[in-house]
């Protein structure tokens, strides 16, 4: 038997399926998708099996065997691996990085397995010389080890055992991360012997008294208590529970426990509301490709709390009672606690939620989960894409339009795309919701390429909010030099006077954007990147937010010596100062980077905001969308054009879009909303179309722009990004590239470049790129797998670098 294993080393020569021969021990139990140890060259490494075979092209003599089986069943599914097949083709990836982007992190790290009976009553199906390992609750604590003393035909009957269900495999992973363990307490003693033990103690001896009595009370004989809860509850301390294990009363042991991110929190079951007509409408089309088993792609567009949510809810519901499963993706910034309560809310213990704030342990328990099929439900950020389900019956996104769905390291790929190859797969709708949805997906919407669906009104016909556009150059010609129009002020105190709550958004984290010198314009700059330092005031420093440099402030210019260094732009650290010198009482909740870093703080800060604790929620994007308080009357936008001026050609829609979000915060249940975009240019089409929440409006002038400047989506774009420590070496390579893409590609294909990338320098490496765009290029994938191989050796040789985008997100 022959198996066909991609090998984990990265480089173009090893990018294909290499042969191994299988040991007799391993013929029952290998399938694809399982990860193994083979000999590559001296060393060894590890890899993935993409199939099994009699064939081989190679002489048997020379073919070496597999080392060692590092799964006993397949982390892997048989469709992600042509899954992966198709991410490797068009990201222009390796095989291997596709590969392992499919599973958690903690699955790199080295583990043993343990082999248990499933079931006590089985122990007659294995084979008598194998009884002897299972007799009596025993297992197999390290199989590894195990294999090393038995012989041939244990492990070959042991092998067939597992692929026949008798045994069950659990592996367990040797890093720190991912066992969760705690120190519990039990006795081997009755009730009776540890009365009889009290009494042999001195009366001094109160709380070993107590301890014991507590034990014959309330725990039976072996049943095992955390000490944490058992010194809470008796209300001892760990050295009486220390005395009286020293004493032999009472026995300590570490137990390896499953870890719930949400361990003692208890969801309130909810149940489904009645639909309004627009909600029925869109939910029906979706039921009706369920039924029939057919795959549809679909894009939802409702307005902000059109209640897309109920609809994702109870097409899941529907797909569940059919025995299928579900992925459900939304943003990693907006996997607010509230999207997690819902649907934990409706589906319980059946919710896997797979999210960054998350331990590599917790990830990999509820990814086991869902391998394991004990959930069939999955909530997640962009990765949970590849949810190793395996009756896939509905893909949601929700909000599609989001940036962050497109990976921006190997492999490159977009989750939208991948959920519409697995729907195919499936035969099963996807759904792609947004207020705004990208144009990229409405274009198609209205092509007939995926069906439209699309609510207008607000649950319960709740009025959206009103929107006031405020002239920040009239506020100035006024004599306000304040972050603050006098209109958002009167607004924000309106508020805290009628006891109701203020979202204040604005786009960007630290103090200040930058320090200059108002002599001789002087701006602190990282010596690594070509970009301004930012101001932090929690720690007095100057940080570059590419490659972590820090400063020191300084208090003279370091140019001309003069004192007259100022700071400008503003951040949300200087917006919250500035707020509590105008309302010395009212209370700021600020959530930005650098206030959620620590574990569980994201979701604190909203819950305390949510109780009625802060009177204004302060923040970046990550305030911007799901979040749903009854009690937010007033959104203000700070700086509405932050974005609108960076160097990329969807910064329009991308204003849009996030202002679009915020606004919808404001007046979603009874009481009426009101927003206030602070702005510069409050004649640019992108702010007048959110005043009046007109999304087609705005498509079409978009579109019209887009068409004229040869953009998505009229044009494909792919980006070649070339970086190095050497500013010649970088500018040559760029160039033979950009020649040899124009001697290759069609006439019709436009090729620009080579230019220095926005920001030409990022940690001491030069950065340049060239753009290829193109309606229809048969030659594409061939011509950028010979870039990739003509500088192969480079690339391995020197610092060189070469990345390949294929539809970009980030332009810098």
């Amino acid at each position: 038997m022959i198996a066909k294993v991609i090998v984990d080393v990265a480089v173009n020569q090893t990018d294909r399926v290499f042969d191994y021969l299988v040991p007799a021990e391993f013929e029952d139990a290998i399938v694809p998708g399982m990860r193994v140890n083979v000999s590559f060259g001296p060393r060894k490494v590890q890899g993935f099996v993409l199939a099994t075979d009699d064939h081989t092209d190679y002489d048997r003599g020379k073919l070496k065997p597999l080392a060692e089986l590092i799964d006993l069943y397949p982390p892997l599914t048989e469709e992600l691996l042509e899954l992966s097949k198709w991410i490797k083709d068009d990201t222009l990836s390796f095989h291997i990085s596709v590969l392992k982007s499919m599973l958690p992190a903690a699955m790199r790290a080295k583990y043993q397995k343990k082999l248990s009976l499933k079931s006590p009553e089985i122990l007659n199906e294995l084979p008598l010389s194998l009884q002897q390992f299972f007799k009596d609750d025993k297992e197999i604590e390290n199989w590894d080890e195990w294999r090393k003393q038995a012989n041939d035909e244990d492990k070959k009957q042991m092998m067939k055992a597992v692929k026949d269900g008798v045994l069950s495999v659990t592996p367990l992973v040797m890093t720190n991360e991912t066992k969760k363990k705690q120190m519990v307490v039990f006795t081997e003693k009755t009730s009776q012997e540890l009365a009889q033990a009290s009494e042999t103690l001195t009366a001094r001896a109160e709380k070993q008294k107590k301890l014991l009595a507590y034990f014959s009370e309330n725990l039976a004989t072996h049943e095992k208590i955390p000490l944490v809860q058992l010194l809470d509850r008796a209300g001892v301390s760990r050295q009486t529970v220390q005395e009286m294990v020293k004493k032999g009363l009472l026995i300590k042991a570490e137990q390896v426990v499953d870890r719930d991110p949400y361990e003692g929190r208890t969801f309130e079951q909810s149940q489904p509301l009645t639909l309004m007509d627009e909600q029925q409408q869109a939910l029906d089309p979706i039921l009706s490709s369920l039924l029939e088993e057919r795959h549809e792609t679909f894009l939802l567009r409702g307005v902000t709390g059109s209640g897309k949510t109920e609809i994702y809810l109870q097409a899941i519901d529907y797909a569940l009672k059919k025995g299928k499963e579900a992925i459900v993706l939304v943003p990693e910034i907006s996997l607010t606690p509230q999207m997690v309560t819902r649907f934990k809310g409706r589906f319980g213990s059946r919710v896997a939620v797979l999210h960054s704030a998350l331990s590599k342990g917790e990830k990999y328990d509820e990814w086991l989960k869902i391998r394991e099929g004990k959930v069939d439900v999955a909530v997640g950020a962009r990765s949970a894409i590849f949810a190793p389900f395996e009756n896939l019956g509905i893909v949601i996104i929700d909000e599609e339009h989001e940036t962050s769905y497109k990976q921006e390291e190997v492999p490159r790929y977009h989750a939208r795309q991948v959920a519409i190859k697995r729907g195919q797969f499936y035969n099963c709708p996807v759904i792609l919701g947004s207020a705004t949805p990208s144009l990229e997906s409405y274009a198609r919407a209205q092509k007939g390429v995926y069906h439209l669906l699309t609510m207008e009104k607000r649950v319960n016909d709740v009025q959206m909010p009103q929107v006031s556009l405020v002239d920040m150059r009239e506020e100035l010609r006024n004599g306000n030099r304040s972050m603050f129009s006098n209109q958002l002020l009167s607004a924000i105190q309106d508020r805290k006077d009628k006891q109701e709550q203020t979202v204040l958004f604005l786009n960007r984290r630290g103090y200040s954007t930058f320090i200059m010198c108002r002599d001789c314009g002087y701006v602190a700059e990282c010596p690594h990147c070509d970009i301004s330092l930012t101001y932090h005031r929690s720690n007095q420093s100057l940080q570059c937010h590419y490659c972590g440099h820090i400063e020191t402030i300084p208090s003279i210019c370091p140019e001309c010596s003069s004192d007259s260094i100022r700071f400008f732009g503003t951040g949300t650290q200087k917006v919250e100062e500035e707020i509590l010198k105008i309302f010395p009482e009212i209370r700021v909740i600020r959530m930005d980077v650098d206030t959620t870093r620590r574990k569980g703080s994201h979701e604190k800060l909203l819950q305390q905001f949510g109780e009625g604790k802060g009177d204004i929620l302060l923040g970046t994007q990550m305030i911007a969308k799901g979040l749903d308080f009854p009690n937010i009357t007033l959104v203000g936008v700070l700086a509405a054009d932050s974005m609108l001026h960076l160097p990329d050609f969807r910064s329009s829609e991308r204003t849009f879009q996030l202002l679009t979000q915020v606004s919808g915060r404001a007046g979603r249940h009874e009481k009426t909303g009101e927003v206030l975009v602070q702005t510069y240019t409050p004649d640019h089409y992108s702010i007048m179309d959110v005043k009046s929440h007109d999304y087609l409006s705005f498509f079409d002038k978009e579109m019209n722009i887009r068409k004229q400047g040869g953009y998505p989506p009229y044009y494909f774009l792919v980006i070649i990004h070339v970086s190095d420590e050497q500013l010649d070496r970088v500018v040559s390579v760029t160039e033979k590239i950009t020649g040899f893409l124009k001697n290759h590609l069609s006439t019709e294909t436009m090729i620009y470049g080579p230019v220095a990338s926005a920001i030409p320098r990022i940690k001491d490496r030069y950065r340049y790129q060239c753009m290829i765009k193109y309606k229809v290029e048969p030659k594409l994938t061939e011509t950028l797998q010979e870039v990739i191989k003509t500088y192969q050796g480079e690339m391995a040789r020197t610092g060189l670098a070469i990345t390949i985008d294929t539809n970009p997100y980030m332009m810098l």
